[in-house]
């Protein structure tokens, strides 16, 4: 059950983050595969904020950034920041107007920003739930590329650049109340961080003995004990790459079809859902627009469409 009557939509068209190029069309992408429309349908009311501006390589960036430091271990760090402080005056603007907070990307580094943006009105009290074949768990003493996309959960739990840190002041969740689900594919140092941390993990491996239902109900008991308010980001890289094909990085094995939506009809019905971030839809590896659309069927799931009314 979401609370809102009207939906937030943001779009963060950054491709920064990841190692391969076309994510930042993943916003234009779900709204071409109309996400107002069938929002609307389901009774809402949509209000788009349009897409927050971010670099692009080809324009903005210096060549010589990629030999700095920061740019091995935290590459474009400078301008990720920079996406991740305007999203969070976006993110703080829709909540402020009592609307429900659907964020689009681009790469999974934007998660800082939206959580960033939920830390003031919210005062921390918000679990999470990752939906995620990665544990985006690296900071960049562990990271064998770089890439930001992998470090924003550690990121919005306490760990990693003091630059990304500061940005919400992180912690902006207590790792008690931070779930990931659906990993098949984590570094062996993130795999250490995370054993170390209090963060719960539910592997594929999981899924598959136990199910998907209970997984996800033990899922949203743990992220929302003590809190007021659940954030569900969502990896479409979470769903087997034979349904969602169009992501950049792509591990065989993920969720069904059903498994996805079931997960995401589930959060809808635990009645604590506060915001959505659907992210990493890659047009450009996509076939037909066929993952844009299940990104946004994924997202009616979430925000209550149901097979009988």
């Amino acid at each position: 059950m979401v609370k809102e009557s009207t939906i937030g939509v943001i779009g963060v068209p950054q491709d920064l983050g990841a190692s391969r190029r076309g994510v930042d069309m993943g916003p234009s992408a779900m709204r071409v595969a109309n996400l107002k429309k069938k929002i609307e349908h389901l009774g809402y009311e949509v209000r788009d904020y349009g897409n927050i501006s971010c670099h692009d390589i080809d324009e903005h960036i210096p060549s010589d950034i990629r030999r700095t430091k920061d740019a091995r271990k935290a590459r474009y760090l400078a301008y990720i920041i920079d996406t991740a402080r305007h999203l969070k005056e976006r993110i703080r603007k829709a909540i402020t107007n009592n609307h429900f907070p659907l964020v689009l990307g681009g790469d999974h580094s934007i998660s800082i920003g939206t959580m960033a943006g939920m830390m003031e009105l919210h005062q921390g009290k918000t679990g999470i739930i990752w939906v995620d074949a990665h544990g985006d768990f690296n900071t960049p003493e562990t990271t064998p590329t770089g890439n930001i996309h992998g470090m924003p959960f550690a990121v919005i739990t306490g760990r990693g650049h003091p630059a990304l840190l500061e940005i919400g002041p992180s912690p902006t969740v207590n790792e008690k109340n931070a779930v990931l689900i659906a990993a098949r594919d984590i570094d062996a140092k993130e795999a250490e961080l995370l054993e170390k941390s209090q963060v719960t993990v539910f592997t594929m491996k999981d899924i598959d003995e136990d199910g998907m239902a209970k997984v996800a109900r033990k899922a949203i008991s743990i992220a929302t004990k003590d809190v007021d308010h659940l954030h569900v980001s969502f990896d479409i890289d979470s769903v087997d790459p034979s349904i969602a094909p169009g992501t950049g990085t792509a591990v065989q094995g993920g969720l069904t079809y059903r498994e996805a939506h079931l997960l995401l009809e589930i959060f809808h019905e635990s009645k604590h859902l506060s915001s959505l971030e659907m992210v990493e839809v890659n047009p450009t590896l996509d076939v037909r627009n066929k993952t844009a659309k299940l990104a946004v069927d994924l997202i009616c799931s979430a925000l209550g469409k149901k097979i009988l009314p």
